[in-house]
């Protein structure tokens, strides 16, 4: 199979933030599809997409087979509020023939009170070993103050987590509990 997870998440997100710029200003739109695909397996999804006074909305999923057991997963999500607040969020996952999984997700939203983004991705190989990452990072539009965090883990170093807080200045200060 020759599509990659990062190339079907772009897909997602693209289509979707696509639906939110050039939609009207007030609909409700709903999509299903299913196609045999050129790697002899299935792609099927769906995709919705909203806007109306209070802003407007769109997701979607697909899932694709090649026909020798593997096997890509993806969904994302975006919408655009009518004050001026955003946000998306995407994940694929590749299920592998041989009892593999790979799976990458992020998220990022904002708004008058400041700011998220958060990405990862997780893997098991095929022998059973597992390994995971997360980074984070929060704003305060507020105090000016951030919040950036990283938590890691597999089997070899066991579990790791890092967060350090700025204030306005950039100034490293005490993460508040």
């Amino acid at each position: 199979m020759k599509t990659s997870i990062s190339t079907l998440a772009f897909g997602i997100v693209l289509g979707l933030s696509s639906a939110i710029v050039v939609s009207p200003a007030s609909a409700d739109r709903f999509t299903r599809f299913q196609y045999a695909n050129p790697d002899g397996g299935t792609t099927a999804g769906a995709t919705r997409y909203r806007s109306g006074v209070n802003g407007s909305a769109a997701r979607g999923h697909v899932v694709r087979t090649d026909g020798q057991g593997n096997a890509y997963a993806g969904s994302g999500g975006a919408f655009q509020s009518a004050n001026g607040a955003s946000g998306a969020r995407v994940g694929a996952t590749y299920y592998g023939s041989d009892g593999s999984l790979q799976h990458q997700s992020g998220m990022t939203a904002s708004g008058t009170r400041g700011s998220v983004s958060s990405n990862g991705a997780a893997t098991i190989g095929a022998d059973g070993s597992v390994s995971q990452n997360r980074n984070s990072t929060l704003y305060n539009a507020a105090t000016g103050n951030s919040y950036q965090g990283s938590t890691s883990y597999n089997q070899t170093g066991g579990l790791s987590h890092s967060a350090t807080c700025y204030d306005g200045a950039g100034n490293v200060i005490a993460c508040p509990r």
